[in-house]
């Protein structure tokens, strides 16, 4: 009854989905970071910080996409 309202999916940048979506790591810090990749120009876009997989697996849910099952762990 009082528990957390569903939010609609966020919406990808105009043109990618979820085969978009990339994972990078810093080699220095080991920090990881989750967005989505623009074949044209290599950037991540809408990037956010991942240091879990639970992480990966919301950003993927909250475009409303089902993480992939053989995901690395960061």
């Amino acid at each position: 009854m009082f528990g957390k309202k569903k939010q609609p999916p966020l919406t990808p940048p105009p043109g990618l989905g979820k085969e978009d979506i990339a994972i990078e790591k810093s080699i220095c810090t080991g920090e990881g970071i989750i967005g989505f990749r623009d074949p044209k120009t290599k950037k991540l876009l809408q990037a956010v910080a991942a240091r879990t997989p639970e992480e990966i697996a919301e950003f993927y849910h909250s475009y409303g996409y089902e993480p992939p099952k053989d995901q690395k762990p960061l």
